[in-house]
């Protein structure tokens, strides 16, 4: 009877999450409320702070429900084995959820929120593994975490920007333009340009340092210790001013 009951448990849950889910999508944030969701969902207001404590944490639970079940579809993509192309369909996926979901991107990424999204880590985890394919390529000018960092931050201000002008008035070239800019910034040319060479050297050798079997432990953190030096060393681009 217990698991029956837990399970029952879970199952209410999960039915006020999709519907509070359904709402925030068709009428946003400020039509999430205890009522509404309760009378959606065929039940009395009550039940619902058996579950969540307030709106918040209601809204909380959705925005991991809806976004989890996004990672969780990037994750499950196959690579093409052309690193460079899934990482601009990771950026058009992005942009596109940003743009179909606006009142969960702006959840998502309100400084005011208080919990740190699992799902948001999740979704920078696969970024991160997109980028390290493309600097074991040798193509990576910038350290790993720089480029991530410039990707997430392009991405995140694109669709924000997008989202505060009227649907009839974006210009979605907005955010290619801003991704061949990030591009510009953290990709050699091929082959590399002499004196992104070295960096892109270094970078490509960090990729695959870890996983290199003749080092001890100790020996491979050192030299990932020296790559990353290597890695943060200003081109002559960025020391001209250029990037």
């Amino acid at each position: 009877m217990a698991e029956v009951g837990s399970a029952g448990r879970l199952r209410t849950r999960a039915a006020i999450v999709e519907v509070a889910a359904q709402l925030l999508h068709e009428q946003g944030a400020h039509a999430v409320t205890t009522r509404a969701v309760a009378q959606a969902a065929g039940m009395q207001a009550p039940t619902i702070y058996r579950f969540f404590e307030d709106k918040d944490a209601l809204l909380d639970a959705v925005a991991e429900h809806v976004f989890a079940t996004y990672v969780a579809g990037k994750t499950s993509v196959e690579d093409s084995g052309d690193p460079i192309a899934d990482l601009r369909a990771g950026w058009d996926t992005h942009i596109g959820f940003g743009l179909a979901n606006a009142a969960l991107f702006g959840l998502l990424t309100d400084p005011r929120r208080e919990t740190r999204s699992s799902a948001a880590a999740a979704g920078l985890e696969v970024l991160r593994a997109r980028v390290h394919r493309v600097a074991a390529t040798g193509r990576l000018r910038v350290a790993e975490r720089r480029a991530v960092e410039l990707i997430h931050a392009a991405g995140t201000g694109a669709v924000l920007t997008l989202l505060s002008i009227p649907p009839e008035d974006r210009d979605l070239g907005l955010a290619d333009a801003m991704y061949e800019a990030v591009m510009r910034s953290i990709l050699t040319d091929v082959p590399p340009l002499p004196e992104d060479g070295t960096t892109a050297a270094a970078v490509a050798f960090r990729a695959i340092a870890p996983t290199l079997p003749m080092l001890t432990n100790a020996e491979r953190a050192l030299l990932s210790e020296w790559l990353d030096r290597a890695g943060d060393a200003p081109t002559s681009a960025t020391r001209n001013g250029e990037v």
